[in-house]
Parts: C-alpha cells; structure tokens; sequence
C-alpha cells in the first residue's frame, strides 16, 4: 500500500501539485496543470524525473484533480490518500496556524475573496474540488499570512481610521509558507543564526521580504495585499496611493482596469517593455531592460534596509526563491551597496551557488537557500492525521 499526502496549490488556471510520501521530505512525484479551461496541459513526474501517463479534461480546477488521480494511481495501484494539504493565501486575522476544512471552514474563507480577490476564489475552488472529489479525505488549508500574525501593532496597521483596521484594512503580509519553511531549516542547520536578526528575501516572479527574529515574523514589505512592497514580474510594488486616485480621476480608469494594470501589466514586464522573466532581461542587453533590473536591485537594498531597521540590526540575509536562489548576478548587485550592514560577498561562492556566499571576514552571514512551500504544507497535512514529523 502506498500512503501518501497530496499538497494543492490552485492559481486561476493552474493547479502545482506534490505527492509526499507518510514520512520523509522527498516527494513521490509532482505536477503541474496549466491553462485549465482552456487548452489546459498537465504535466507529471515522478521522483526519478521521468513522466507519469496522464491525460484528459482539464476544463476545470476539478477535472484537473482527477486527471491528477488518475495519474498517480495508474503509477501507484495502490495508492491511499491520507490527507490533502491546501495553499490559502489570506487567512485573515484569526487563522494562524493550519486548519482542517469544514464547511463552516470554507464560508469563512470565502468571506476573506475581497482581500485577496486574485487568488482567494481559485485557492478555494482547489478545496472545494477535492473535497467533491474525496469526501472522506482531511483537507487541510495551510496561509501565507499565517506567519506574519506577529507582527509588532506598528508593523500590522496603517496610518488610516481605526474602524478600518478593526473591519481588517491592515498589513498581513504574504509569502509565509516559504518564510516558514526557511526559518525552520535556519533553526535545524544554523541554531546560532536563527535566533538572531535575519531579513529573508523571497525574490521571484513574486517578491517580497521578512524580517525575522528568533523564528517569529517581525515585519514584512507585503501589506494589505500582494501588490505591495518589492517590484515583480509583472505586480508593481510599492505605490503611491495618489496614483491610482489620478488613474481614476484623470484617465477615467475603472477598479478592473487597475486591477489589471498593477497586477498583470506592471513590474519587470512595465520597466523592460520586454519580459517579466529576470533570465530574459539579464540577456536582453537593451537599455529598458537594463534600467529594470537597476530599479529592482535598488528596490531590494532599499527594502533589505527597512527590514534590518524594523530588527535593530542584521545577522543574516537568506535568498530564496526563483532568483534568488539562481541569479549570481542580482544577488552580488544586491548586496554591493550593503558593506555598510556588514554584508561583504565571497564571489568564488556566489558564482558556485554556494550555501553560504559572504567572505569569511564578513560580519553578515549571507546563504542561498532553496525554498520549499509545498513540504510545508505536507508536513500540516500529516499532522493532521496524527503522522509523526520528519526526522531531522
């Protein structure tokens, strides 16, 4: 019998999957469906690399999870799924640790799609499919803004009315499945760095930054949304709020053309006129896209620095993330204008995407560590059917 947890991560037309096995932090297999409701593709590998048989309908975010099923039970017979881990990404106020999924569960989620109306509904529909799907499995729902609810008052509010902080207009912060992930292996491998200052960069298509202080969250350069904070692939970042009044009053933009300009239109994608891809721009060797990467490097010291400030100090500066654990390049531009927080980079390492990448004098620790999201939320799966945790 081959007893596994099956984490979900539904976007609004792809679903990334990973199938763990009761105990252990190496996956069975893992997945991708794409462009679901049109012509949607699933993809399927098992630990090997090699492909896993699987095709059909994947009109939707429930036929994608059966073709998943499907997949896998057609390489594993015998396959019983003992829980089904789910990322969320707003939880709001009150969830701040995994919860299992009832009904009561899901209307009080639903009721967060305002906040985080990009991904709540799809982050939902993934539930409700599995759910339909699996009705006697546990569906556990693991957010990213579960690691951020201890945050400082000073670092969870805006300068606004507080009848507006009371209804939930605040700073939640996102991405806190990898910070989570990230401060648990700095608590396994590096005790002494854990337990100190420590700014976390999560820098990819989506970027932001935490600040860190023995283990807890302290502050967070997303706020009220994703939007906020670092520029990213194709989300702008840090805004003034005047400019989309001027969008509204002078351009007679609507809140769906907003929407769809910061979100979608904006970042790397609005700078470079080219791509939102990083790779692509370091090769483009246009003056645009250039200018791109000038502003996010920038963007990033500036943010590194508030961090550090909300700390008191700096011990250690981790990149994580799809550039951050791949680009010599942005990393070494990042870290030239910090010698003044004690951060020196050891070149020879950080062309060898070394583990730890600042010379041996410097007074800052600086690693690249892979992020892992997903076995994060298998581990809350397993919980919560009473498996053992993974030994260290």
């Amino acid at each position: 019998m081959t007893r596994a947890v099956l984490t979900l991560n539904a976007g609004s037309s792809s679903l990334k999957v990973a199938l763990y096995p009761e105990a252990g932090t190496e996956p069975l297999a893992s997945g991708m469906a794409d462009r679901i409701g049109a012509e949607g593709v699933l993809t399927l590998k098992d630990a090997s690399g090699a492909a896993i048989g699987a095709a059909g309908d994947i009109g939707s975010h429930a036929a994608a999870i059966t073709a998943v099923i499907e997949g896998f039970r057609a390489h594993w017979p015998d396959l019983e799924l003992l829980a089904i881990g789910h990322r969320v990404v707003h939880g709001g106020v009150a969830h701040t640790a995994p919860v299992s999924v009832d009904a009561e569960t899901l209307e009080d989620l639903a009721r967060l799609s305002p906040f985080a109306p990009l991904h709540q509904p799809h982050n939902l529909a993934g539930i409700r499919a599995a759910m339909a799907a699996f009705p006697g499995v546990p569906q556990v729902a693991c957010f990213d803004t579960a690691f951020h609810r201890s945050h400082p008052w000073v670092n969870d509010t805006f300068a606004l009315p507080r009848a507006l902080y009371d209804e939930g207009v605040r700073r939640y912060g996102f991405h806190g499945l990898s910070y989570d992930y990230i401060a648990g292996e700095l608590a396994r491998s590096a005790p002494h760095l854990a337990t100190g200052r420590v700014v976390v960069a999560h820098l990819g298509n989506g970027a932001s930054m935490c600040a860190i202080q023995d283990g807890r969250s302290v502050a967070s350069t997303m706020g009220f949304s994703a939007l906020d904070g670092l520029p990213m692939g194709t989300r702008s970042g840090q805004l003034d709020p005047g400019v989309v009044l001027y969008l509204m009053d002078q351009k007679g933009m609507g809140a769906g053309e907003i929407s769809d300009l910061l979100y979608k239109q904006s970042g790397l994608l609005g700078l470079s006129g080219l791509s939102n891809d990083m790779r692509t721009l370091e090769g483009a060797g246009t003056p645009e896209a250039a200018e791109a990467i000038d502003y996010f490097v920038f963007r990033c010291q500036r943010e590194v620095g508030a961090m550090a400030a909300a700390l008191g100090g700096i011990d250690a500066l981790v990149f994580c993330g799809g550039i951050g654990e791949n680009s010599r390049l942005i990393r070494a531009r990042i870290c030239e204008r910090l010698g003044w927080m004690g951060i020196e980079v050891d070149h020879a390492a950080n062309a060898a995407n070394a583990r730890v990448i600042s010379s041996d004098l410097a007074r800052t620790t600086v690693l690249v560590m892979p992020t892992n999201e997903e076995l994060v939320i298998a581990r809350a799966a397993r919980a919560a059917v009473g498996l053992m945790e993974d030994a260290a």
